[in-house]
């Protein structure tokens, strides 16, 4: 597979970060079509059809595959995932328009996110001395994009490993509002220019500004800190559009690993908006298009009008995992001497119209299959089946599963320090509602099902005061139900918009939750060892690094001393507990550390 050789980036000192030039990319002719009105004894006016096809959230699926389930991968709305897909509808729309007239971007997430993306970054990672080509890589290359945005995801396996991946590209990563954090100039290529020449005409120049999500500075924290910054969308927008217009731009499309809502995450405390996609649109003049990401929400079209110039900028999200496409077609006129942007109009294509292109399926089989056979690897037996169908709202043995591994991977790590005596607690979240873990046989799959982020184990010292307050704020999930009213387990959480992966069991205390009472005062009867919990007493705390970095805005956990990190994922932590014991008995970690209760009379 061919590296990527970009004649238009030179290698910064400080970060060896490519940095845009001129971006320019010659492309071939396209014929225009005459205006109707000629007859009418006007100069025949030039026009030109483009068309800006778009990707996001691709988290690694190359194939309509299951990995966790060893299956097809299906769902209930009849979707199908895949670049395989994507490469069929892309071959047709190239078809359709004519493969001059068209331009491919993606907007980020797309090196993590699925078994494939794990094992080309952690078990035969491309940074190997003589290592693969990620398969993201080939397959986004046989198929031809032209530009990429960077998502957060590219950061989640440090700096080298995106680097890597951004090398064994044909095509550049963007990101303007990824700087250098000590020359504060941009760490990656800010812009892509394409060429389109048109018979009769001066040529269509499209201008493609990337833009990533300020939320990195936090959740990849331990990568970053010191080597990057993240300002805001609108800053950096602001900044960049109109240089792209000085340099000829006749037509500025926008890729954005950011959503449309103007909001951010649950709790999180970030400097900029998170989901600034509709905001850069209103804010920042001279936009003809973004291709929105980030939210996994699928967004066929919506127009903001641009508050300066009153015009409309049309956006469009194609969901994702490669289950659409969107299509941005625009009608351009030369007027003037100089090219306009008549209309745009945004339009998606479902990947589950069309097969997988076989030419993406042989390119990448073998890689498949490795994945399949490293998943399928049998580490241990499960006494019973194990699942988190309501650990929700109760304490479910699977879930006392992670903090049980946590508490005892970071009690080792400890053991001979200053902190050794310390006792430990372990936080842990539900992230799905439909894991696993049969009786009998259980293989890395099942495991994998069970946590699906790619978070590291960190080590927090916490007192007993601020343990109080971190369960309190987690126990906000909760709605509040007065005593004897009917209990709807489907109503019962994710108060005010709070996702799962944001509410936090704690292992080696015991209370309870108090949904009758309002939140802030729902945490009763805490107790460490039997007695009353001692507010003053210091624990080792055991947590995710996204939590332990300021994710969710849990209180007290992100400015708490750090005693230990690691890099080793949780997931391949819980693999090794189980592989070691080679039996996997709720006995050995299960415990009811917390119970719902409404005016002390438990829910359940």
């Amino acid at each position: 597979m061919p590296l990527n050789r970009r004649k238009f980036l030179k290698r910064s000192a400080v970060t060896g970060a490519g940095v845009a030039l001129t971006g320019t990319v010659a492309a071939p002719t396209a014929e225009a079509a005459a205006d109707a009105g000629a007859g009418h004894g006007r100069k025949p006016v030039k026009r030109y059809a483009l068309t800006v096809m778009g990707t996001t959230d691709l988290h690694g699926h190359v194939f309509n595959w299951d990995y966790f389930k060893d299956a097809e991968y299906t769902d209930a709305a009849g979707n199908a995932q895949g670049l395989a897909r994507v490469s069929t509808l892309v071959d047709r729309v190239r078809t359709e328009k004519g493969r001059r007239n068209t331009l491919l971007l993606d907007a980020g997430d797309t090196i993590q996110g699925t078994p494939l993306t794990y094992y080309f970054a952690k078990v035969d990672p491309i940074t190997a001395e003589g290592g693969p080509v990620h398969p993201m890589a080939q397959a986004m290359n046989a198929i031809g994009y032209d530009a990429v945005a960077l998502g957060n995801h590219e950061f989640n396996y440090g700096i080298e490993t995106l680097r890597k991946f951004e090398e064994q590209c044909d095509f550049p990563l963007l990101g303007a509002n990824a700087l250098d954090a000590k020359t504060l100039k941009p760490a990656f290529p800010p812009y892509f220019v394409k060429t389109f020449q048109v018979k009769g005409a001066p040529p269509v120049k499209v201008a493609v500004l990337g833009l990533t999500n300020p939320g990195i500075a936090i959740w990849d924290k331990a990568y970053v800190q010191g080597k990057l910054t993240f300002p805001g969308l609108e800053e950096q927008a602001a900044k960049w559009v109109p240089k792209l217009r000085s340099m000829g731009a006749d037509v500025v499309v926008v890729s954005a690993h950011s959503g449309s809502s103007g909001t951010s995450s649950y709790g999180d405390q970030l400097p900029y908006v998170e989901n600034a996609a509709a905001n850069v649109a209103r804010l920042v003049p001279g936009i003809d298009a973004i291709l929105v990401g980030h939210a996994h929400q699928e967004i066929a079209e919506l127009r903001v009008v641009n508050e300066e110039t009153g015009r409309e900028v049309v956006l469009s999200e194609p969901l994702c995992y490669a289950e659409r496409l969107t299509l941005f077609d625009f009608e351009l006129s030369f007027e003037r001497g100089r090219w306009r942007v008549e209309s745009v109009r945004a339009s998606l294509r479902d990947a589950a119209s069309v097969e997988d292109d076989p030419r993406i399926t042989r390119l990448l089989r073998d890689e498949h299959a490795q994945v399949v056979a490293y998943v399928n690897q049998v580490v241990g037996s499960a006494t019973e089946t194990l699942t988190t169908v309501d650990a929700r709202y109760m304490d479910a043995p699977i879930i006392d599963l992670i903090g049980k591994v946590q508490e005892d991977v970071v009690k080792a790590a400890l053991a001979g320090t200053e902190y050794a005596s310390l006792p430990v607690l372990s936080q842990a979240s539900p992230f799905s509602r439909t894991s696993e873990i049969p009786a009998g046989e259980v293989t890395i799959r099942d495991l994998s099902g069970l946590y699906v982020y790619d978070n590291t184990l960190v080590a927090k010292l916490m007192t007993g005061a601020q343990v109080r307050a971190y369960l309190e704020y987690s126990a906000e999930y909760f709605v509040r139900t007065a005593a004897g009213a009917a209990v709807d387990v489907e109503k019962l959480t994710n108060a005010g918009g709070r996702p799962d992966y944001n509410y936090d069991y704690v292992s080696g205390v015991r209370y309870d939750i108090d949904i009758a009472q309002p939140a802030g005062s729902r945490i009763r009867n805490v107790t460490y060892g039997g007695a009353p919990l001692d507010d003053a007493q210091e624990f080792v705390f055991a947590v995710n690094n996204y939590r332990a970095n300021g994710g969710g805005a849990f209180p007290h956990v992100a400015s708490a001393k750090e005693l230990w990190s690691e890099s080793t994922e949780i997931r391949t932590r819980i693999a090794e507990w189980v592989t070691a014991r080679g039996v996997l008995d709720p006995v050995d970690f299960a415990s009811v550390d917390w119970r719902l209760t409404r005016d002390g009379t438990p829910v359940f």
